[in-house]
């Protein structure tokens, strides 16, 4: 597979999540530009709920976030950054930083870099592409960190692309998961519920789509077996795992807007 910045700029169709203006990385438009680290680092994903994971991160995220599936069809996995409000309570609100020692999914360390499939002038031989997002704050010119040098690719845009394409390998590792998920009928829509301090009555704040954990208890022996040689039966165990962190992600959007029992329940039903 190739991955080069291209040489000419065909039009990019579609859109990206957290892109706000995606386009082809090539010489003669991005020369002269580079990345510098913004004030605001991660200003670009402060206003989400959820970030698209890839299947080898989910033990890793497990740990500080719930995860999810986007649908039962397509099972791709997701992990929860906000609740009840467009507002990602793992980055600052001042500093535009993400909280220290958390997980950070590889969706947003690939930024503002992506692949794209790029037809180019033979539409029957395509190539993957570098996207480059131009309205990320760190993009200036003669940045830190330049695109090229000398009009080949710099040493750091080798690395970026390096990444994108392992990222592209674990997001294709991804697609393969969700098909063989789907051979089960493990996944439903679920309801996240919390409790506030000093009431008794659990009130839903959530719907999502997660894993039934007695289908999974439940399966024969020989299904069973088939799905430990299929290698996603620890995967499935850390997204179970990971739904104790919905409780913890409540508590951490009432610390931060400073709400406590009954305001907590305010907040939950006005939202």
């Amino acid at each position: 597979m190739s991955t080069t910045p291209t040489a000419t700029p065909p039009g990019l169709e579609g859109s990206m999540f957290l892109f706000s203006k995606p386009a082809l990385l090539n010489k003669e438009q991005h020369g002269k530009l580079g990345v510098s680290r913004p004030d605001r680092p991660f200003a670009f994903a402060e206003k989400i709920r959820a970030i698209p994971l890839t299947v080898s991160e989910i033990p890793s995220a497990s740990r500080d976030y719930p995860v999810i599936f986007s649908e039962k069809a397509t099972a791709l996995p997701l992990a929860v950054v906000g609740i009840i409000d467009d507002e990602n309570l793992f980055i600052d609100k001042e500093s535009g930083e993400w909280e220290q020692n958390v997980y950070v999914p590889g969706y947003l360390r690939r930024y503002p870099f992506a692949l794209a499939t790029d037809r180019g002038a033979d539409p029957q031989n395509p190539r993957m592409a570098m996207i480059v997002d131009e309205g990320y704050a760190g993009i200036t010119e003669n940045g830190e960190l330049p695109f090229f040098n000398n009009g080949e690719p710099s040493d750091a845009m080798k690395q970026a692309m390096e990444y994108c394409q392992t990222y592209e390998q674990d997001r294709q590792n991804t697609l393969r998961f969700s098909q063989e998920l789907a051979k089960y009928d493990f996944l439903a829509e679920q309801v996240a519920q919390f409790t506030p301090d000093g009431t008794d009555q659990p009130q839903p704040f959530a719907k999502y789509v997660g894993l039934e954990e007695n289908k999974l208890n439940e399966l024969p022996d020989d299904k069973f077996l088939e799905l430990r040689k299929s290698n996603i039966l620890p995967i499935l165990y850390s997204q179970l795992m990971s739904m104790g962190n919905w409780r913890a992600l409540m508590e951490r959007r009432a610390r931060r807007h400073n709400l406590q029992g009954v305001d907590v329940l305010k907040s939950m039903k006005s939202a």
